[in-house]
């Protein structure tokens, strides 16, 4: 009875944290760059239940040998076991804004490993100074003539510096190159990341390598990628399908949550009624 209770304790949690993921995915559906989370649900180890049991045996001391016999396999409930980005490409979406750019991956090698494509980045600098990575190309100038996202962190160029301009009125080839009034004046930074799950999802669209930085795609003759001015990505959030999973863990949270009651309501009756006789 008791293992009841934890089985349907487990599932109403591991649905709610589904729900709170695709809540997150439905909020940033309309998030330049943003990757939808998704998550894999797995069941606990199964137990083998055998019973204890003795086998006469027809001799005249009457013998009896201990006897196990299998009884089956038992699921003790099921928790979220990860959850990961899809790194799906988005639509494009016209902006207008000359410090929009949006990223497409043309041709990129796929992994042997994980038979995945690879996936371009963004340089980015976060604000402890470590390299970060976006595929949201929503940038804006900030008051000193930095090249920023909208969040204010510093866009890169090939080499990891910042990238300065005196204004918003530049012209951005599809290698990512920057002129202003017809001279250079930088070239945005691409990474190129060859496993795309390894990096780690954090806040305002942006990710991080676990150790060291991504190379960057000047490095890989095999990558090839085009930029395009005044458009950003769009979220890859589908949001039929979104609403449809909130659905149905919903409803799975609600059944979890009924037989919940009936474990609750069966205990009373043992403690306060067949206690009593």
């Amino acid at each position: 009875m008791f293992r009841g209770f934890y089985t349907a304790a487990s599932g109403m949690i591991a649905q709610q944290r589904r729900t709170e993921m695709l809540s997150n995915n439905m909020s940033n559906a309309h998030t330049p760059g943003y990757k939808a989370d998704q998550s894999s649900v797995r069941a606990f180890p199964e137990m083998l239940l055998q019973r204890i049991d003795q086998v006469p045996i027809p001799v005249r001391r009457k013998l009896n040998l201990p006897f196990e016999p299998h009884i089956g396999a038992l699921n003790t409930g099921v928790y979220v076991q990860e959850t990961i980005p899809n790194f799906a490409q988005g639509d494009l979406r016209e902006t207008g804004f000359k410090t929009d750019v949006a990223l497409l991956d043309v041709n990129v090698p796929v992994n042997e490993d994980t038979g995945q494509s690879g996936m371009t980045f963004y340089k980015i600098q976060g604000q402890d100074g470590i390299q970060r990575y976006t595929r949201n190309g929503n940038f804006t100038l900030d008051a000193s003539g930095f090249l920023t996202t909208a969040s204010g962190h510093y866009v890169l160029d090939p080499a990891g510096n910042r990238i300065v301009l005196n204004s918003e009125e530049i012209a951005i080839d599809e290698s990512g190159r920057i002129t202003e009034e017809g001279r250079p004046a930088g070239q945005i930074g691409v990474a190129f990341a060859e496993n795309p799950h390894l990096l780690i999802k954090e806040g305002d669209g942006l990710f991080r390598l676990e150790d060291g930085e991504l190379p960057d795609v000047s490095s890989r003759n095999d990558v090839q990628f085009r930029i395009q001015q005044g458009f950003v990505e769009g979220s890859n959030v589908d949001t039929a399908r979104t609403m449809t999973d909130m659905m149905s863990a919903y409803r799975t949270f609600e059944a979890n949550q009924k037989l919940l009651t009936a474990y609750d309501r069966s205990m009373e009756k043992a403690a306060n009624e067949i206690g009593r006789v």
